[in-house]
């Protein structure tokens, strides 16, 4: 089965460094994303979604600006097509609005439940961080 690539764009009340703890951090990530996450020693960071344990590698990063985390292959097709997540923080410089840009490649196939996923995980965020 092959994956699927879903964007989408949130706007969220809340400044750009306010909110990168949140996309960035094991414990910010905890707050809103996963039921569950933690960093071990080599950096590989544990994502728990109803009690299942899913490995990923912090594969990019920017202060202030974004995170992208790769997903450890689970099968032998995920290591020539891993599965990753990207987060992006964008500032429209005209209307000072914070924008969360999603790039999430998973094999969920239905990019409708995809963006409800999102969305409710933004929604939390917002509830969160309060914006």
């Amino acid at each position: 089965m092959g994956k699927t690539l879903y964007t989408g764009d949130f706007e969220i009340n809340a400044s750009v460094k306010m909110l990168y703890p949140y996309i960035s951090s094991a414990s910010g990530l905890t707050q809103w994303f996963a039921d569950d996450v933690t960093v071990n020693e080599d950096n590989l960071f544990n994502f728990v979604w109803d009690n299942e344990s899913h490995k990923a590698k912090m594969i990019g990063h920017r202060l202030n600006f974004y995170t992208k985390f790769q997903f450890l292959p689970e099968t032998e097709e995920d290591e020539d097509d891993p599965s990753y997540f990207e987060i992006r923080l964008e500032l429209n410089e005209i209307t000072q609005s914070v924008f969360i840009k999603v790039t999430d490649y998973s094999d969920i196939d239905d990019i409708e439940e995809l963006h409800d996923l999102w969305s409710s995980l933004v929604e939390s965020l917002k509830e969160t961080v309060g914006g």
